[in-house]
């Protein structure tokens, strides 16, 4: 069945469900799902025009896949996806880091696209899915650097002792597991990692504080929040209206996921 096929039979039997008047949790619903379904016409217009590789970021050129394995594609594909992180990948990748911890590293956005960005560094990426693990491998071997790349299944909070004493940024993107994931107290190695966490009060409650709360002594933390993004893209793009501009870099968010940026403080 086609996507536009699908979307069309899920509206009707929504709406064949309706009994009394729609309230405005239901026409929300009715928006995000065609919301999502013009977001994944987006990202397959783009793969026919211009194949997968990313328009611009700091991962700009990168081969990538023509699907990803959770998550809002055409961001990806256009280098806006997570922007607010942009200026602290580039801060880190100019610290001589030698190591990149990646836990809930999905198809390898990120590993693949540090290990790119970071030709000096030895990546090690962790996902509880084989998929994302398999979607991973294959995109590091795309891109050159399969060689440094170390992919592995469930991370130990206690696994950060490994990589003691090593410059190491570590990225956790885990749907509310970053609190069970970031523990000093079994990893005391953490204290001096440079650290970037999603948070996720939507799955996990008072994930943000906990993370404050745990790393606020060892650490100088700064919040990142979603911001509205600039729409940069090929011409076809940029001449289309603008609610399809807009939905190309829409990241399928349901509330806010507060990023923490976290850096060891000074002895």
């Amino acid at each position: 069945m086609g996507l536009t096929t699908n979307a069309i039979r899920l509206v009707r039997e929504r709406v064949a469900g309706w009994t009394g008047d729609a309230d405005q949790e239901t026409l929300n619903d009715h928006l995000r799902l065609l919301a999502l379904w013009r977001s994944k016409m987006l990202a397959n217009t783009y793969v026919q025009r211009e194949g997968s590789r990313i328009w611009g970021g700091p991962f700009a050129g990168m081969d990538y896949l023509r699907d990803a394995t959770e998550g809002a594609l055409i961001p990806r594909l256009l280098g806006t996806y997570e922007s607010e992180l942009h200026p602290h990948l580039e801060a880190f990748a100019a610290e001589g880091l030698d190591c990149v911890i990646d836990v809930g590293c999905a198809e390898g956005y990120y590993a693949v696209g540090l290990a790119r960005l970071m030709p000096q560094v030895e990546v090690h990426a962790f996902d509880i899915d084989p998929k994302a693990r398999a979607a991973c491998a294959e995109l590091a071997q795309r891109n050159g650097v399969a060689d440094r790349i170390r992919i592995g299944g469930e991370f130990s909070p206690d696994g950060f002792e490994a990589f003691a004493g090593r410059r190491v940024l570590v990225l956790v993107d885990a749907e509310g597991a970053e609190v069970d994931i970031l523990q000093p107290e079994l990893s005391p190695a953490l204290a001096g990692m440079n650290i970037i966490v999603e948070t996720h009060d939507l799955y996990r409650r008072d994930a943000l504080a906990t993370m404050m709360a745990r790393f606020s002594a060892s650490h100088d933390i700064v919040r990142e929040d979603l911001q509205p993004k600039t729409v940069t893209g090929p011409p076809w793009l940029m001449a289309m209206p603008q609610l399809d501009q807009l939905l190309a870099v829409w990241e399928w968010r349901q509330r806010q996921t507060p990023w923490l940026v976290m850096r060891p403080k000074p002895a």
